[in-house]
């Protein structure tokens, strides 16, 4: 029985190693977890949801494809009733509010090196990476991934204070140019346009960020050479 997938989620499968303990915030129908199990990587899943229909599809489909003695299942808003037993957070296919709200709720006990977390965000990118860095965390790598005509980033994330990430970073991080991936220059055009696009409405606006974003958009050219350097 295949198990149907995404390119997305796959992505996010890849950060996981052998034998870590992993908790999925926000599991909807729980084909990570199975996936991690199936192919022997995780060694436990913990399968979390705000929602019960969700969470009952989760079940339904560990036992379906036999790994339900290796999952454990939990009604929680975020992390608050999760138990703290896992090696690896995973939330993925959510908005950056909803993610940075889930981590804040748990920062007294989720800002600890032993833990790794696999992000994997809807929305306000930028925003997101700026926000980590305040609160002490690193990016630990980031690659990319596509499902149907959207682009997207996975990153894992460790608390490690002390590190900082400059305004163009927040959109390309040296992550995404070390991982190299052949998404990189489709990715880079489209956040590149993004960028033209906040720029031109802040001059009609006469916006006094106005030069914060120019900036940005001439370090993100700067980044050209990486991106297409070694291409053909």
């Amino acid at each position: 029985m295949k198990l149907p997938l995404s390119d997305r989620l796959l992505a996010c499968c890849q950060f996981v190693s052998p034998n870590d303990r992993v908790a999925d915030i926000g599991c909807d129908h729980g084909y990570l977890g199975i996936y991690l199990l199936k192919n022997g990587i995780a060694s436990s899943m913990i399968e979390a949801d705000i929602n019960r229909g969700p969470l009952d599809a989760a079940r339904r489909n560990a036992v379906k494809f036999g790994v339900k003695d290796k999952m454990t299942f939990h009604l929680s808003d975020g992390l608050q009733r999760v138990p703290r037993d896992f090696d690896v957070l995973v939330c993925a296919g959510m908005g950056a509010d909803t993610m940075m709200s889930i981590i804040h709720h748990a920062s007294d006990w989720l800002k600890n090196p032993k833990y790794r977390l696999i992000l994997q965000c809807q929305s306000k990118r930028p925003e997101l990476r700026q926000w980590l860095y305040d609160e002490g965390f690193r990016i630990n790598r980031e690659t990319l991934a596509k499902d149907g005509k959207f682009v997207y980033s996975i990153m894992e994330v460790a608390y490690d204070p002390g590190h900082g990430i400059t305004p163009a970073e927040t959109y390309i991080t040296k992550q995404l140019l070390e991982d190299d991936h052949p998404l990189l220059p489709e990715y880079y055009e489209r956040v590149k346009s993004g960028v033209e696009l906040t720029i031109f409405g802040l001059k009609r606006a006469n916006d006094d960020r106005l030069p914060i974003y120019e900036n940005i958009l001439q370090d993100l050219i700067a980044m050209e050479g990486q991106i297409y350097g070694n291409r053909s």
